[in-house]
């Protein structure tokens, strides 16, 4: 697929495709694929119809004559990847063998589903075979062809000339987009008389049966059809670059402002019984972060060495005493920390019944990492409202406009600062147990907020540990703009951190595996405490040679 399309960072994680951190989304039904359930002949097919649209399609191009319509969208973009495939190179018969044999499996599928039997189900079905057949100028199979043929001789007085300009210019993509412009339009225009005139619970059965045709529609997501099409919409969605609504509800503020005093002596003195608890050794787990933290740095000479470089002032001494060797001298080595490492802690809600122990893990890790000689900071993040709060009834006054980007009120929580002394940021930690705080979580932001911080630092290293148990979840903004906009965003900010500014980025997941996240991870199970086994790995986790 690399050498094919011309892209060296082209790699699949967990199923879907990326471009190097960039989600490169599959617009098209057939090539949806659920990477768990998918034998090797899918995996195939979809790898070369992607590899194929990479290499033959200019996306430039292709999103300046991309309609506005959704269902004329739709239409619009799987008549590209059909001509794309169309275009397998004759030296490469396996990949022509691959893409083929996926399109036709994803027919057999689609046609023995059911899915193909209303009215609306025919036209789309029969309108990608009648386009398969003319563009790849193979046969369908003949209850394929038998099933479509009525439609094919209602659509030919219309689409004639368009089914005759898409074979002639499928090797001209502007040309080829003409007539499949035409062809979207007319599909679109038969679509919506035959939804307005459906009855009520036949409309909505089209709706989510068919494909995901509302892309401007803020619910969760149409009923996957039995062929595994209708997460094309989030897919598709979550590709639109990342932005936000609205900064105007945004907060950074110190977390121990938002608890009662009294109560955070309650929950400091609450934290210490489970330190206690735990049984760490402290001095331990100082040496082995400053082994493995610290550099080794020249601080001056050693003179009256045996070997080294020659000491001129003490060559007299060798005229003397020509036996005498102690005329060289070395450089003194000694090993200096000079790290900067910020923990980021995920407040969201779920992690309520783990978060005192895994207060009681940065607490500790807190406290060693300074005594090893490293300058910390301690951060969080967590929302202000649940479900998106004042953001998105903005969003609503506004009547609602597609792909509004984040819509939340975004509350980053600083625990101790890089210049505050791990003493004094004993209290403020507390705050971590009120679980008032602990709302939704927007990752992404959260990472780049913490990475900003940590370029301000000289140190030589600059780590960033991110404790968390999953993936971004704010309702408000995954509803209106796509199941893995978050998460799509998130990878492009540790991406981008790591590449661009060469901070050291790790994830310790929470009862998860944060490992097709972060560059490197480590699963910690709080529910079996915090023993010295954890901590260890914690040191393995943040030591470079381990890489």
């Amino acid at each position: 697929m690399r050498a094919v399309a011309g892209r060296a960072r082209l790699h699949y994680e967990a199923g879907r495709l990326y471009d190097d951190a960039r989600l490169v989304p599959v617009r098209a039904p057939h090539l949806e694929m659920d990477a768990a359930a998918s034998g090797l002949p899918a995996r195939r097919g979809v790898v070369d119809a992607v590899a194929l649209r990479l290499r033959f399609s200019d996306p430039a191009l292709h999103a300046r004559l991309m309609p506005g319509d959704p269902v004329q969208r739709l239409v619009f973009e799987w008549l590209e990847q059909l001509r794309v495939e169309s275009l397998a190179p004759a030296e490469m018969p396996g990949m022509r063998r691959n893409v083929e044999r996926h399109y036709r499996d994803w027919s057999d599928a689609y046609f023995g589903s059911g899915a193909a039997e209303s009215r609306l189900g025919r036209l789309i079905f029969a309108l990608s075979q009648i386009v398969w057949t003319r563009l790849s100028a193979r046969p369908l199979p003949e209850d394929i062809a038998d099933f479509v043929q009525s439609t094919y001789q209602r659509l030919t007085p219309v689409l004639g000339p368009a089914f005759i300009g898409i074979r002639r210019h499928r090797r001209d993509q502007a040309r080829f987009a003409r007539y499949a412009l035409d062809i979207a339009r007319e599909i679109a225009r038969r679509i919506e008389i035959e939804v307005e005139t459906a009855p009520e619970p036949r409309r909505q059965r089209a709706g989510a049966r068919l494909l995901a045709l509302d892309f401007d529609d803020e619910a969760e997501g149409a009923s996957p059809s039995s062929a595994g099409m209708a997460t094309w919409r989030a897919d598709s969605v979550a590709a639109v670059r990342y932005r936000v609504f609205t900064t105007r509800y945004d907060q950074e503020c110190q977390a121990a402002d938002l608890v009662r005093g009294e109560l955070l002596r309650v929950y400091r003195a609450r934290l210490d019984r489970r330190i206690v608890s735990q049984g760490v050794n402290q001095h331990r787990l100082v040496r082995a972060l400053r082994a493995v933290l610290a550099q080794p740095q020249c601080e001056g000479w050693d003179f009256g060495q045996e070997a080294g470089v020659v000491d001129g002032r003490r060559l007299s001494q060798l005229v003397s005493s020509p036996g005498e060797r102690r005329i060289f001298r070395t450089n003194r080595v000694v090993p200096v920390v000079s790290v900067a490492a910020t923990l980021l802690i995920d407040c969201s809600g779920s992690m309520r019944a783990a978060m005192e122990l895994t207060a009681v893990m940065v607490d500790v890790l807190m406290r060693a990492l300074e005594q090893a000689g490293a300058v910390t900071e301690i951060l969080g993040f967590t929302t202000a409202a649940w479900n998106g709060g004042r953001a998105r009834e903005d969003w609503l006054a506004m009547g609602r406009p597609s792909h509004p980007g984040r819509l939340s009120e975004v509350r980053h929580l600083v625990f101790k600062a890089a210049g505050t002394d791990w003493h004094r940021a004993r209290r403020p930690l507390a705050a971590l147990l009120k679980n008032d705080l602990l709302r939704e979580g927007v990752d992404g932001e959260a990472v780049d907020w913490a990475c900003a911080r940590l370029r301000r630092s000289d140190a030589a290293r600059r780590l960033l540990v991110v404790f968390s148990d999953g993936c971004p979840m704010d309702t408000a903004t995954s509803r209106a703009n796509g199941d893995f906009y978050l998460d799509d965003h998130l990878r492009e900010v540790v991406a981008r951190n790591t590449r661009q500014h060469g901070i050291d980025i790790c994830g310790v997941g929470v009862g998860v595996d944060l490992g097709t996240v972060y560059p490197r991870a480590l699963a910690v199970d709080v529910a079996q405490g915090l023993d010295n086994a954890v901590f260890d790995a914690f040191v393995r986790l943040v030591d470079r040679r381990r890489r």
